[in-house]
């Protein structure tokens, strides 16, 4: 804020005070408003703990409530934006906390779970895997905060890292369902999925948000019998459900990209964004997902 604004501020005119106030909440500079918002924040904090409990439950050696904790953590990061949204307490220090909070819930938890279940014996190699993997979330989370309201809304660039978190705890789910059986080696196919997500977060490979979909909408009869057979196949087998879930997911993003490519109409997700330079950064942002 300017000098002047700064004697603005102090000079005892609450009109002036409060619309500098009003002013720095928009543009996340000068003088911070107090305090911030409750709700949504405490359900950040709630997949924080989240990610917390499922490194307590790796280090113990329970990889299995450690990969639950992970999708429980999930559940948090979905409500905690949507009802920022939906209250409209969207704010800077939510964007900021939220991706803190995902570095450790779907970075840190994620790869420290799957580095002592399955990438020990590769020694150097799989500690190196799970930094990478780390690397890459946050790589992630900086950039979508950079570029969160300059892409197509419609789809993420790069593999979100939640959905990267997902793929690594349902496939600890599958193992443990299927005992092993059928399935290749976990010493191996974990090395090379860890890099291979990796790299889908970090990529420009467009990934679907579903953000188009309005649930609060009315919606036809089929809509909510889908939802019941959706929800009685997951209560029957969530574990199979959320790994077939994420692996669909984690492939519909090349998917997309090549068909896309064939046709020779390939996505654009910065929608019109031609100069994405930092003085397009300096915009407010919102709460969203990434």
């Amino acid at each position: 804020m300017a000098s002047t604004d700064r004697r603005d501020f102090h000079s005892g005119d609450p009109v002036r005070a409060k619309r500098h106030l009003r002013l720095a909440g928009r543009t996340g500079s000068g003088i911070a408003p107090r305090g911030i918002y409750l709700l949504p924040n405490l359900l950040t904090s709630g997949g924080l703990f989240c990610g917390i409990f499922s490194i307590a439950q790796t280090l113990d050696g329970f990889y299995f409530t450690a990969a639950l904790t992970v999708i429980a953590a999930m559940l948090f990061d979905g409500m905690d934006g949507r009802v920022a949204r939906l209250t409209r307490t969207t704010s800077r220090f939510g964007v900021e906390f939220d991706s803190l909070c995902d570095l450790v819930s779907f970075g840190v938890a994620p790869g420290l779970l799957i580095y002592r279940w399955a990438l020990v014996p590769w020694g150097v190699w799989g500690w190196l895997a799970t930094s990478i993997f780390v690397c890459c979330a946050a790589v992630r989370l900086a950039r979508f905060n950079l570029l969160v309201d300059k892409v197509d809304g419609n789809y993420f660039l790069g593999l979100p890292v939640p959905a990267a978190s997902a793929a690594l705890s349902s496939i600890v789910l599958i193992y443990n369902y299927l005992g092993h059986f059928g399935l290749p080696d976990k010493h191996i196919a974990l090395l090379l999925v860890t890099y291979a997500l990796a790299v889908l977060m970090v990529s420009t490979v467009p990934y679907p948000s579903f953000k188009q979909v309005n649930i609060h909408r009315r919606q036809p009869l089929w809509a909510l019998v889908v939802g019941v057979v959706v929800l009685q196949l997951f209560i029957a087998r969530y574990d199979v459900f959320l790994f077939t879930g994420a692996a669909l997911y984690v492939l519909s993003g090349p998917f997309l990209w090549i068909i896309h490519s064939i046709r020779g109409r390939p996505v654009d997700v910065f929608d019109g964004y031609d100069d994405l330079d930092s003085d397009h950064f300096d915009e407010p942002r919102t709460r969203a997902r990434g």
